[in-house]
């Protein structure tokens, strides 16, 4: 019985961070499967979403250069009239921006916030305050 609880408790916590996996971070992974994890588990079912959710939000954070690259670039910022959301793609009138020596993410500046995004779907991966 207690092996059936736990066997569960792994799944769900390693299950529940993948459908948040658009607004991930490290941090916030880790966080959230946590907290998932003690709900179905207790203390343990705690340190292993706290676990799982902190390995799938930093698969989801681009890379430090990227940001870096980005905050540092300047380009004229395009009024959209929704809000910027993770996980949502942008607009196809939005111009994306390549990044030098990496394919895996574009950027732009939307309504004065530069933005990460998946370049084949046109997703936010991350919105730089």
């Amino acid at each position: 019985m207690r092996n059936g609880i736990l066997a569960s408790t792994v799944a769900l916590s390693l299950l529940t961070p993948v459908a948040a996996f658009a607004q991930a971070s490290t941090a916030t992974g880790a966080v959230g499967g946590a907290a998932v994890g003690a709900v179905v588990g207790g203390p343990v079912g705690a340190v292993v979403g706290g676990v799982a959710g902190a390995s799938i939000g930093a698969a989801a954070e681009p890379p430090a250069e990227v940001r870096s690259y980005v905050i540092q670039e300047r380009r004229p910022s395009v009024r959209v009239e929704r809000e910027v959301v993770v996980g949502e793609p942008l607009p196809s009138n939005v111009q994306l921006y390549t990044i030098p020596n990496n394919n895996a993410y574009e950027y732009t500046v939307v309504n004065d916030r530069r933005v990460i995004v998946e370049p084949r779907t046109r997703k936010v991966i991350q919105v730089i305050e």
